[in-house]
């Protein structure tokens, strides 16, 4: 199990990708959170077995249709129990 901070950067707000990334990390079977941020980026906190992360964030490197992803920060963390996934708004 590896748990990992992830911000997102560039059109990655009021594109859906909130929702997107919850319907990503439900298929995939990742737990955490994710929300959006004052300057406009998005940051995930999400925890799941390490291939499946690495599949977790190469998707966020992408995101949903509308996104344009610019920059993907990935800062590994301690590891939390999160029951599920949650949009925080």
């Amino acid at each position: 199990m590896v748990c990992f901070r992830i911000f997102v950067y560039g059109k990655v707000q009021g594109v859906f990708f909130r929702k997107y990334t919850h319907d990503k990390a439900r298929e995939l079977g990742v737990k955490g959170n994710v929300r959006n941020c004052a300057d406009g980026s998005v940051m995930i906190e999400a925890c799941g077995p390490e291939t499946v992360m690495n599949q977790f964030v190469s998707w966020c490197k992408q995101g949903p249709p509308q996104a344009s992803v610019t920059k993907v920060e990935t800062h590994a963390m301690p590891v939390k129990n999160f029951s599920s996934f949650n949009i925080v708004y």
